[in-house]
């Protein structure tokens, strides 16, 4: 089983990960040199950007399911097309985390060490594509509450 927690930017993934007892990845980890320093500087990924990284974090995904352990995984997945690349079986579940624009950027404000800037924020906004019929969580609680409302969302 592998559990994608998803949304504009930011991540519960890792709390979950450790709550769970699981393995924790970042699908930010996977992208190229050449996309994180167009992020860096300012720039929104393209689709054609992101086709190397969501192969790269598919080809994780594979990993992980045929050595028959368990995982979670921050991915943005901001896109149907992206998610349905991503997902292809029952065993991948996604969790969205969903949160207002000023929420979200506040959040990215005090984040330190990371290409991901708030400068790209409304681009990520503007790309994302809500989810339907996964589990949904607000991010506006608590993390700890966040990761008790996706266990009990989805069955752990």
């Amino acid at each position: 089983m592998i559990i994608i927690v998803m949304g504009v930017s930011g991540t519960i993934g890792r709390l979950l990960a450790q709550d769970l007892g699981w393995n924790f990845y970042d699908a930010d980890d996977f992208h190229s040199l050449e996309n994180i320093a167009k992020m860096s500087r300012g720039l929104a990924l393209t689709d054609e950007d992101r086709i190397p990284w969501l192969q790269a974090v598919r080809a994780l995904i594979l990993n992980i399911l045929e050595s028959g352990k368990q995982a979670i995984i921050a991915c943005s997945a901001l896109r149907e097309t992206y998610r349905m690349s991503l997902a292809g079986t029952d065993k991948v579940q996604f969790v969205y985390l969903k949160g207002s624009f000023e929420q979200i950027k506040g959040r990215l404000t005090d984040r330190q060490n990371h290409f991901m800037t708030a400068d790209l924020l409304a681009e990520q906004f503007a790309t994302l594509e809500e989810p339907e019929e996964v589990l949904e969580v607000d991010i506006s609680l608590p993390p700890e509450k966040i990761v008790k409302e996706i266990r009990v969302g989805l069955g752990f």
